[in-house]
Parts: structure tokens; sequence; C-alpha cells
């Protein structure tokens, strides 16, 4: 069975995947070539679990925090491969 962060991007298996995965997929993924894809899907679940929960209108304190911090690393994350493609 291959590793999530080494698994080639199949976009319709990742719509099915919790946010907490494909955030971590984008953060360990080892291919250069695949990190931009990993942060896209990434910020498409965590959007659209905030909407979900927005939505629902319950207590979701933690999760919105951490919905918030994990889209705030994924915008760092792009930051330092937009700088390193300056660089090179």
């Amino acid at each position: 069975m291959q590793d999530l962060a080494t698994r080639p991007a199949l976009p319709h298996l990742q719509l099915q995947q919790p946010w907490r995965e494909l955030y971590s997929a984008a953060l360990f993924e080892r291919d250069r070539e695949q990190i931009p894809l990993r942060i896209a899907a990434a910020e498409k679940a965590i959007i659209a679990r905030s909407r979900q929960l927005f939505a629902a209108g319950s207590d979701t304190i933690e999760e919105d925090q951490a919905l918030d911090d994990a889209l705030y690393a994924l915008k760092a994350l792009q930051s330092c491969l937009d700088a390193g493609s300056m660089a090179a």
C-alpha cells in the first residue's frame, strides 16, 4: 500500500478524503511538482469543511481555528515554493 504522501494526485479520490489527510499530504509531499496540486486540493477541502461548519451553525471554535491554521500553513508553504522558484 502506498504512503499518502507518495500517492499520485487523483482529484476524484481527494474529494472523498478528510481535509486533515489532504493537508498532511500537502505538507509532506516529496515530489516538488506535486506540491502545488496537493496544496490546491487541501485548500479546497478546508474551504468546503469551513462552509459545512458555518452552515451547521454549531459551536466549532476548535476546528475553525484548526482550519484557519491549516490555511495559513499552506499559504506559507506556497510562498516558500514561489520564493524558491524565483531564486532558481
